[in-house]
């Protein structure tokens, strides 16, 4: 019994001492840095700043830098309704390809336009009818908030679906 008891307080203290396991997707080389990997790091790292101008003054804020590295930014802002901002920036990529940003921020958001950012995909035609059809209901007076009302699905009390077909073991719309 005492050696079993020995055996268990020796395997505790070896398993006690032995490091975390991580898996091996997840293990990083000790001097890995991100910024060391891209090809531009060195230019980005020691650029030096060959112009900046600033202006701050109770009608708005202006300002624009240039580095040696290529990245060029300005932008200008006004305070009215908080702040309305507009400006651009450029850089060079590590493909060698000049990116340009320009952008609006005021109380619609931020909102940037630039050839290499994506763009949202269209909306299905299923959709866009759908919202047509509830700017047309709603032109005429009929609201629906989703919620349920059983004069809704009565035969009687059709309001929104007068122009379709009723179907008492299908009550919804089809297309």
């Amino acid at each position: 019994m005492k050696l079993i008891v020995l055996a268990a307080l020796i395997g505790a203290c070896a398993a006690a001492s032995l490091p975390g396991y991580v898996a091996p997707q997840y293990r990083y080389p000790y001097n890995y840095n991100y910024y060391d990997t891209r090809a531009r790091a060195a230019l980005d790292r020691s650029a030096a700043i060959l112009r900046s101008d600033s202006e701050v003054n109770e009608k708005g804020f202006r300002y624009a830098f240039d580095t040696e590295n290529g990245i060029h930014a300005d932008e200008t802002g006004v305070e009215a309704n908080g702040i309305q901002a507009a400006g651009s920036y450029s850089y060079t990529g590590d493909d060698g390809q000049v990116y340009s940003v320009t952008y609006t921020a005021d109380a619609n958001g931020y909102q940037p336009q630039g050839s290499h950012l994506p763009t949202p995909p269209p909306i299905p035609a299923a959709i866009a009818r759908s919202l047509e059809e509830n700017a047309r209901d709603e032109a005429a007076g009929i609201y629906d908030d989703g919620s349920y009302h059983d004069a809704k699905y009565t035969p009687g009390v059709v309001l929104a679906r007068k122009q379709y077909r009723y179907n008492p073991f299908y009550p919804y719309r089809r297309y």
